[in-house]
């Protein structure tokens, strides 16, 4: 799989370390002071879409997301690799699944 970030290409394993290695800034993490939920979020550089979900910890500790940031973002950068696999194929390096020719019966 081609990294969306830089020229990288590897394993979808070894991609998803290289996204937590070099590109972990590409999370962004939310603190609703009012409510104190929180959320992660991650863009697609191919088409923007900004995939956010909601965080739940245990307790609305507001360190929580400080002290969980490469974890929370281990999660998004999977996210993110799930939607570039299903909607942009071509970009991430991925082969068409090959045609199996069907016989008549």
């Amino acid at each position: 799989m081609n990294c969306p970030h830089c020229d990288f290409a590897d394993s979808r394993m070894k991609l998803h370390r290289h996204l937590a290695e070099a590109h972990l800034d590409q999370v962004t993490t939310e603190r609703d002071e009012t409510t104190g939920k929180m959320r992660y979020i991650v863009a697609c550089p191919v088409c923007g879409l900004k995939y956010q979900h909601a965080v739940k910890p245990r307790y609305k500790d507001p360190r929580f997301l400080a002290e969980f940031k490469a974890e929370i973002a281990l999660v998004a950068l999977d996210q993110l690799l799930y939607h570039l696999e299903e909607k942009h194929p071509d970009a991430a390096g991925l082969l068409p699944p090959a045609e199996v020719p069907t016989q008549a019966p």
